[in-house]
């Protein structure tokens, strides 16, 4: 027996579905976990704030009291940056925390879910999950890769996060079928830094081109989205020769404290916040403002040719 799926838009997101007006959806999880107070809340803001002035509608996306809101007012976004207990909600877990009428934050792979059942076909983040270091042993590698080989949502984000391994993460989405797109340059961008020394897949220059892309992904009746690495931008990286050491020390202490599952990314990007002086977090605003920036054009595209 099927049952009714418990779904909220905000005001501005119902206007935006009566309209046609394009929609991006936008993740929590960096709220709840990879901000601190009240850094969160002021991005989350600011976000939202990058799209609307690009020209289209943000919609933020959780799971509060059993609800999934596509869109928060104000008072909800407010409250979900400054809550505690908020779960870290990914595929597996998304549906029960639901069921249960629990509250979430949104992961990469939860949000593409909630997304797409809404109709959205864009989504703005900072940087995906992958294959996490030593999963050769640990097995540790983020949902977020299947479910760009199955959900039709084109994710703009800073690349694969520095934390991860990157070559492998390349390695994994390419199995699995995913269009990997470096956005304006050759090279991969890595999250902080603008380069990860290896070359994408793919290279396209407009948002067109891209809208383009994931309008014949559907014409091919092929599952899936398409990963766009936006670089961050040049005034606001942290060069990968900088970082990567600082990388080493956050994992090395994530290791020696047994730190693993869905606890090691909120502790190493908190541990390399520490390292850097705070650098890391000016950058992490920096690059998931301009990935909004960049989806909220690829929105309009898909918009204009009347795709969902």
């Amino acid at each position: 027996m099927s049952i009714p799926l418990p779904l909220r838009f905000s005001r501005e997101v119902s206007e935006a579905r009566q309209t046609g007006a394009p929609l991006v959806a936008l993740e929590s999880t960096i709220i709840t976990h990879g901000m601190p107070w009240p850094d969160n809340l002021t991005t989350a803001r600011a976000v939202e704030d990058e799209v609307r002035a690009s020209g289209a509608v943000p919609a933020t996306i959780a799971v509060l009291d059993g609800v999934i809101h596509i869109g928060l007012d104000p008072d909800q976004l407010e409250k979900l940056a400054q809550g505690k207990d908020a779960a870290k909600l990914s595929r597996a877990d998304i549906a029960a925390c639901i069921a249960r009428g629990g509250t979430g934050a949104t992961t990469v792979a939860a949000t593409m879910i909630c997304a797409n059942t809404a109709r959205i076909p864009v989504f703005a983040t900072g940087g995906i999950g992958g294959v996490h270091r030593g999963a050769e042993t640990s097995f540790d590698i983020s949902a977020d890769l299947h479910e760009l080989a199955q959900t039709p949502v084109t994710v703009v984000s800073a690349g694969p996060k520095a934390i991860l391994d990157i070559p492998k993460t390349l390695e994994v989405l390419e199995t699995l079928g995913v269009p990997v797109i470096a956005y304006g340059q050759n090279e991969l961008p890595a999250f902080w830094s603008r380069k990860s020394g290896l070359q994408a897949p793919l290279r396209m220059d407009s948002p067109a081109e891209i809208a383009q892309a994931h309008r014949m992904r559907a014409a091919l009746g092929l599952p899936g989205g398409q990963l766009v690495g936006n670089p961050v931008p040049r005034d606001a990286e942290i060069p990968l020769e900088q970082i990567a050491p600082l990388i080493d020390q956050a994992l090395a202490e994530a290791e020696a404290r047994n730190i693993g599952q869905k606890l090691v990314t909120p502790f190493l990007l908190s541990h390399i916040l520490g390292l850097t002086g705070g650098r890391s977090l000016t950058t992490n605003i920096a690059l998931v403002r301009n990935n909004a920036r960049l989806a909220a054009k690829i929105a309009i595209e898909l918009a204009g040719s009347g795709s969902t």
